[in-house]
């Protein structure tokens, strides 16, 4: 399977910018399951300065500076990935560890282990508290296998939860999304992250795309797929297994990669400062389409 990806970010600013610092993560990732073959990087006004690295995850980092005066930035990433077929079609096995074993098994000086150790530990996007560590238990039970724990905890926020896009943002705490029961898909991965580790077990935050289809007999829209969040787990013997509570589904060949980290701000797609005064319009578009 072959994905074309346009993510497209534009800024207007209601005065003038002198001056801007930016990074950027928004260059897909190359897995096991899936290839980056191309992706191309378009920042107008052209930055004067652009650097390229990795972070500590490992995730595509561009830095880049403008030192003009502008009124407009935009960001445009072109992607081309080979989703890897025969990897997602394989009938996976999960195995029958219990979650309460884990974090024992962790502690082994096993490089994969120590790396996964990390994302034990809650960060202010996922702090626990009574409510998420009492909402955990319910699927967390004596002896439960990981796999099916995890799997019933994401079935539960997809049916606890609405999705319902500009009653929160990314600054808005776990405690009101619990309360309200509202969010998008980022509020859900982080929920859910919050009750594993409350657990004390390794979760870490996906980011990247889905490709969603149109109703049959009609064409796909331009501009209508969004990035998308969701979570994974660390299940020894197996590896990190991928769970996607806003749509209920073990993430396969329609979710597209861009990196991951502990939350939302170790992989936010576009962020920096900027020299001005007054508001700023932020419009965002993204297209996933199979070629």
């Amino acid at each position: 399977m072959n994905y074309r990806i346009i993510h497209k970010t534009e800024y207007k600013y209601q005065e003038e910018v002198t001056l801007c610092h930016n990074i950027a993560r928004l260059i897909p990732r190359t897995t096991v399951k899936q290839v980056c073959r191309r992706s191309d990087l378009q920042i107008d006004p052209q930055p004067e300065i652009i650097n390229e690295y990795e972070d500590f995850f490992g995730n595509k980092v561009v830095y880049f500076g403008i030192q003009k005066t502008h009124a407009k930035l935009t960001v445009t990433v072109t992607s081309e990935i080979y989703k890897n077929d025969q990897v997602s079609m394989q009938l996976p096995f999960y195995g029958n560890t219990s979650w309460e074993d884990v974090p024992q098994i962790l502690m082994q000086q096993q490089i994969e282990y120590i790396d996964a150790r990390q994302y034990i530990y809650e960060t202010p996007m996922t702090a626990s508290s009574d409510e998420i560590r009492k909402y955990a238990s319910v699927s967390y039970t004596p002896r439960r296998p990981l796999f099916d724990a995890t799997k019933d905890l994401m079935q539960r926020i997809y049916s606890d939860f609405k999705f319902e896009s500009g009653q929160t943002s990314i600054a808005t705490p776990l405690s009101e999304v619990m309360q309200k029961k509202k969010g998008v898909c980022q509020d859900f991965a982080h929920i859910a992250i919050a009750c594993v580790r409350s657990m004390g077990l390794p979760a870490r935050y996906m980011s990247g795309y889905i490709e969603t289809l149109p109703p049959i007999g009609q064409e796909k829209l331009v501009g209508v797929d969004a990035s998308h969040a969701w979570f994974a787990v660390y299940i020894p013997s197996v590896g990190w297994v991928e769970f996607d509570p806003t749509n209920n589904v073990i993430p396969s060949d329609q979710h597209l990669v861009i990196g991951w980290g502990r939350d939302y701000e170790d992989i936010n797609p576009l962020k920096g400062i900027i020299l001005s005064n007054g508001e700023h319009e932020l419009k965002v578009s993204v297209d996933v389409r199979r070629v």
